[in-house]
């Protein structure tokens, strides 16, 4: 798997508008994540492929180990309450 397990790592492409999205999002939220462009990656893409049906459908984030594919912020933020609160920043 890549990326830690108890993490949170959102895979996206360039030109890609629901990347570019989410990823605007998350910044603003205290989520510590990691991004990695599977254009630049074939591991990633390959996993990307194999958790959307052999599609490279991005964004798809994992949380703790669970994949989303094109999660809303709402989504990845409950997840993110669900598995990995400890990835949530204190406020302030």
């Amino acid at each position: 798997m890549i990326g830690p397990q108890d993490g949170v790592v959102v895979f996206w492409k360039p030109g890609c508008v629901f990347c570019m999205k989410l990823r605007l999002l998350l910044r603003f939220t205290r989520l510590h994540y990691t991004e990695v462009n599977i254009w630049k990656d074939p591991e990633a893409a390959a996993f990307v492929r194999l958790v959307a049906d052999g599609n490279e459908t991005v964004p798809t984030v994992t949380v703790a180990g669970r994949a989303m594919v094109n999660p809303s912020k709402r989504q990845v933020m409950d997840a993110v309450a669900a598995y990995a609160p400890h990835l949530l920043r204190p406020a302030g």
